[in-house]
C-alpha cells in the first residue's frame, strides 16, 4: 500500500467520525458516541501527523492539511469536557447540541473538514 493509499483510507476514517458525530440526534446516550468519534479522530490525526513528517509527499493539498491537522490538535480537546459533562448533563438534549456545535466548529476552523474532503477527493 503506498503513502498516499495509506493517508486516504485514514482520512476516509476520520470523515466517517465526523459524519457520525454530525447525525447524532442530541439523544441521551449520544455523549458517549461523540466521545468515541472524537478517540478516533484525534488517534487518526496523530498518525497521519506523523506520517507527514516520515514521508515526502509532492501533494500541495496534504501539505496543506497538517498544519491544519497539528492545529487542530493543539487547539481543541474536547474528550476530558465530555468526561466533565456526562454525569451531570448525559441527558439534557439542549447541552448535547451545544457540545456537538462546538465540536462541528472546531472541524470548521481553518477550514479543517474541506480540506479533509478535498484531499480525499484528490488521492
Amino acid at each position: 500500500m503506498s503513502d498516499e493509499d495509506y493517508v486516504k483510507k485514514i482520512i476516509e476514517q476520520v470523515l466517517s467520525s465526523y459524519d457520525s458525530i454530525y447525525a447524532t440526534r442530541n439523544s441521551p446516550g449520544d455523549l458517549s458516541l461523540i466521545k468515541k468519534e472524537l478517540l478516533k479522530i484525534n488517534g487518526f490525526f496523530s498518525v497521519l501527523s506523523k506520517k507527514f513528517t516520515t514521508s515526502n509527499f509532492q501533494s500541495q493539498n496534504l501539505l496543506d492539511l497538517k498544519p491544519k491537522i497539528k492545529n487542530y490538535l493543539q487547539e481543541y480537546y474536547f474528550v476530558q469536557e465530555i468526561d466533565t459533562m456526562m454525569p451531570l448533563y448525559s441527558e439534557d438534549p439542549a447541552r448535547i447540541k451545544n457540545m456537538k456545535l462546538k465540536i462541528l466548529e472546531a472541524f470548521q476552523d481553518k477550514k479543517l473538514i474541506d480540506k479533509l474532503r478535498d484531499v480525499y477527493q484528490e488521492l
